[in-house]
C-alpha cells in the first residue's frame, strides 16, 4: 500500500483498467480536485468476480499501462489487493482502514458503476464503510438516480458543492460530482483490438 500521513484525505480508485485510458486518468483528475484529495490510489484489481469470463490483461500490464497514464504525483498506481488474495472492495476497504487508522478515505467510482452497485458484494457494508464519490460517465448523468443504490442511501446523499469535505464525513455519505465526460471505455478499446 502506498505511504500516508494521519489527516490526509485518500482517494481509492478501483478496477480492472483493462486497458487503463485517458477517461479513467480524467476521473481520477476530477476526483483530486473536486474532492480535495492529498492522494488518490488508482488500484489495479487482479480480477472483477461481476466480469469473470472475460479476457482479462496480465496484472503487470495493466499496472505498467496505468503507471503510464497517471502522470500526476498525487496518483499512486497499486495492486496491494493481489498481495492480500483480496477480490471483493468491501474486503479491500476493511483492510485499508484497518492498516490506515486516521486518514480519511473515500471511495471512488465512475456513473456507469452504479446502475450494478447493489450487485456487488456487500454492497451496503462498503456504503457504511467509507464515503463514496461517484463521477459523472456519458449516458449515465440521467439514470443515476433511479440506481438501487441512489434510492437506498438517498437520505445520505451530500451536496456535490460539499465534496471537499466528503472524505471527513461519516457514512454513509456520498456524492454525485458532474464534469467533462470522456467517451472512453475499456470494453469498446478491446472490442476495436480484436476487430
Amino acid at each position: 500500500m502506498p505511504h500516508v500521513e494521519k489527516r490526509m484525505q485518500v482517494g481509492l480508485f478501483g478496477g480492472s483498467f483493462n486497458p487503463p485510458h485517458a477517461g479513467h486518468s480524467l476521473v481520477a483528475e476530477i476526483a483530486l480536485r473536486s474532492l480535495r484529495l492529498d492522494q488518490l490510489w488508482w488500484i489495479v484489481t487482479p480480477g472483477n468476480p461481476l466480469k469473470a469470463g472475460r479476457e482479462i490483461a496480465p496484472l503487470a500490464e495493466r499496472i505498467a499501462l496505468s503507471e503510464a497514464i497517471a502522470t500526476d504525483p498525487r496518483i499512486k498506481v497499486t495492486a496491494f489487493e493481489s498481495a492480500y488474495s483480496v477480490r471483493y472492495t468491501a474486503d479491500t476497504l476493511a483492510l485499508v482502514r484497518a492498516r490506515n487508522p486516521g486518514v480519511d478515505f473515500v471511495w471512488i467510482m465512475g456513473a456507469d458503476n452504479l446502475a450494478d452497485f447493489h450487485r456487488w458484494q456487500r454492497w451496503r457494508e462498503i456504503a457504511l464503510t467509507m464515503p463514496i464519490a461517484v463521477i459523472d460517465r456519458p449516458g449515465s448523468t440521467l439514470s443515476f438516480m433511479s440506481s438501487v443504490m441512489a434510492k437506498t442511501f438517498d437520505h445520505a446523499r451530500v451536496p456535490e458543492r460539499l465534496a471537499g469535505t466528503l472524505a471527513r464525513m461519516r457514512p454513509p455519505a456520498w456524492t454525485f460530482i458532474h464534469g467533462p465526460r470522456s467517451l472512453l471505455s475499456s470494453t469498446a478499446i478491446r472490442a476495436a483490438r480484436k476487430g
